[in-house]
């Protein structure tokens, strides 16, 4: 497993999920993270969200060593000065501990005529201005344009729905000496329908979206393969679903293929409440997959 020093802050599983699920625990927030830290992960990432920064700021008193990342800052919501503030209030507080992921999220109509990559290396000046190093922060980045610039700019990458040969590609041009962070989604079902099936119902939403429909062309995918909620070809290549053995597999995948971190989403079925107030992160989920890493001494 990785050893490097730079990802030792990191470990080398870490676990993702949605700015709304961990601001839906509520008040059980703390013992969510503290949970994920004993169950042996090394990172908690939390998903783009308007609160994501006080999340994160709850998540980190939470434990005295888990990194609290963010997947992502979205750059077309988030002022640059109010993440500055926040990483350096969680620099006086929990030092080295905040890792700023940063990219280019869903943004309104006025702005869809402004470059997304004019725009980022705009915000990476403001952010050098104020103070917060390229260290503390990694960048969403899939294409090559992209990857460079996170290799230029900031401690590496972070991409979000690909496949370990995307983490290969990404390694050869992130080079040695980046951190290299995937993230991975999950479903625990050995049942393939099923397991699809949920899968789906998470990728939907990102299928239709220009950005990532391009990615996963750039990945060999086809208009078919994204249509309809997906091909199974897609769907597997993206999601590991199976026992949690078959999931540790795709973690190795990637690890082999040069990540030092895989940032786990861990998928379940959405029950079909407008606001998902019914929706909790998947607690038992990640003490199942802990249970597995840990036979293999992992993190």
């Amino acid at each position: 497993m990785p050893s490097d020093q730079q990802t030792r802050s990191l470990g080398s599983v870490g676990i993702w999920a949605p700015s709304s699920l961990w601001a839906q625990e509520g008040d059980r927030l703390p013992d969510a993270v503290a949970e994920v830290a004993e169950l042996g992960f090394g990172a908690v990432w939390l998903g783009n969200g308007p609160d994501m920064l006080d999340l994160a700021a709850r998540a980190l008193a939470a434990t005295e060593r888990i990194t609290v990342a963010t997947g992502i800052v979205n750059i077309w919501v988030h002022r640059s000065a109010a993440v500055a503030g926040a990483f350096h209030q969680a620099e006086k507080q929990h030092p080295g501990r905040l890792l700023l992921g940063l990219g280019n999220g869903p943004r309104d109509a006025a702005q869809w005529a402004m470059s997304p990559y004019r725009e980022l290396t705009q915000y990476l000046d403001q952010l050098d201005a104020a103070g917060v190093p390229a260290e503390a922060r990694v960048l969403a980045a899939v294409g090559p344009r992209m990857l460079a610039l996170s290799a230029a700019r900031s401690r590496g990458a972070h991409p979000f729905l690909i496949t370990p040969e995307h983490t290969a590609s990404a390694r050869t041009a992130l080079g040695q000496g980046h951190l290299l962070a995937p993230e991975q989604k999950v479903v625990l079902e050995a049942d393939p329908s099923t397991a699809r099936a949920v899968a789906r119902q998470a990728l939907d939403f990102y299928l239709s979206k220009r950005g990532y429909a391009t990615n996963l062309r750039r990945l060999g995918f086809t208009d078919d393969d994204l249509a309809d909620g997906g091909s199974d070809r897609m769907v597997d290549a993206t999601v590991a679903w199976g026992d949690p053995d078959t999931v540790l597999a795709r973690i190795t995948e990637h690890h082999q293929a040069g990540a030092d971190h895989v940032a786990i989403q861990l998928l379940t079925w959405q029950t079909d409440t407008p606001d998902r107030t019914q929706r909790r992160l998947p607690r038992a989920e990640y003490r199942r997959l802990a249970e597995a890493l840990a036979s293999r001494d992992w993190n």
